[in-house]
């Protein structure tokens, strides 16, 4: 398979070779506990009945429920199957935005995609991607092969995050595209309308899939490292402001708490796995807190 590294800036192959045996084999833990979830069901399982119809194998009727019911019942199973894994990127401008840190939001979400891509097709599992902006611009679909990771991070080096968003439209696209059950993970600052969003991850835990939202922003966009009059640019419609950096500092750090307050409590109403991450965050020990906690909760 061609080397990660070839594909990759030279900060974020730096990162990505971070991504030391300890994170490997929890991510592995971590997505065999998957396979071991009921959502998932690594074996054949059993699943429910439902009414014979011509068509039918003899062999699956439940002459249980017959003996009860003088009635045909096929007893349905949920077959052994793999995760699905989609990637899921936001492409928009304000996604290559970096104040201070090596890596921009955009880089550090191919870190955390790149781990994750990785480490599911090294258990066989087909991982694919999608990238959107204010509607999806690549897709890929999703495959176990080996070569799949350099595909994968072939595109996403080549893209430049720009123009506006529009995450609700896309993540409502996304789910009429999906025909079967997923495990979707969204990389996104999630810079947008929260109601419109929320609908929208409802939408997709409403069609059974598992939802991972990264929540990525910059390290100033958390802890806002600026005083004294400061000029704000909005990355995605090109407005500008000046305010008192010094003076608002309090509010817009209330703010942001309140945004990923509610973000986190609506989630978790969804049944949405959501993980705050900022840009400072070693995105290696960042993922593997996260799947500990996920592994714990199975």
């Amino acid at each position: 398979m061609p080397s990660v590294q070839q594909y990759l800036k030279p900060e974020v192959a730096r990162q990505i070779a971070r991504l030391d045996l300890r994170a490997q084999f929890i991510v592995k833990s971590f997505l065999h506990g998957l396979h071991a979830s009921p959502f998932h069901g690594f074996s054949v399982e059993f699943s429910e009945h439902r009414r014979y119809t011509p068509g039918d194998d003899p062999k699956d009727i439940d002459w249980i429920v017959y003996a009860k019911t003088d009635r045909y019942y096929i007893k349905k199973f949920e077959a052994e199957t793999n995760i699905t894994g989609y990637l899921v990127m936001d492409l928009s401008h304000s996604m290559g935005y970096t104040y201070r840190q090596e890596m921009t939001k955009f880089d550090y979400a191919i870190c955390l995609a790149a781990a994750l891509c990785y480490l599911m097709i090294h258990q066989q599992d087909p991982c694919g991607l999608v990238v959107f902006d204010t509607r999806i611009r690549h897709s890929i679909k999703p495959k176990s092969k080996r070569s799949q990771l350099a595909t994968v991070l072939s595109l996403l080096a080549r893209l430049q995050p720009s123009g506006e968003t529009d995450i609700p439209g896309c993540l409502t696209q996304l789910a009429a595209m999906l025909k079967h059950q997923s495990l979707v993970m969204i990389f996104s600052d999630l810079l947008g309308e929260l109601e419109p969003i929320l609908r929208a991850l409802h939408q997709l835990r409403h069609r059974k899939h598992d939802v991972i939202l990264f929540h990525i922003l910059d390290e100033a966009e958390v802890k806002f490292p600026f005083s004294g009059l400061t000029e704000f640019e909005d990355p995605e419609t090109g407005q500008k402001v000046q305010i008192d950096a010094t003076g608002f500092q309090s509010e817009y750090l209330q703010a942001v708490e309140e945004f990923r307050n509610t973000l986190r409590r609506e989630c978790f109403q969804a049944g949405v796995d959501y993980v705050p991450l900022d840009t400072s965050m070693p995105f290696d020990r960042a993922l593997m807190e996260y799947l500990i906690s996920r592994r714990h909760r199975l």
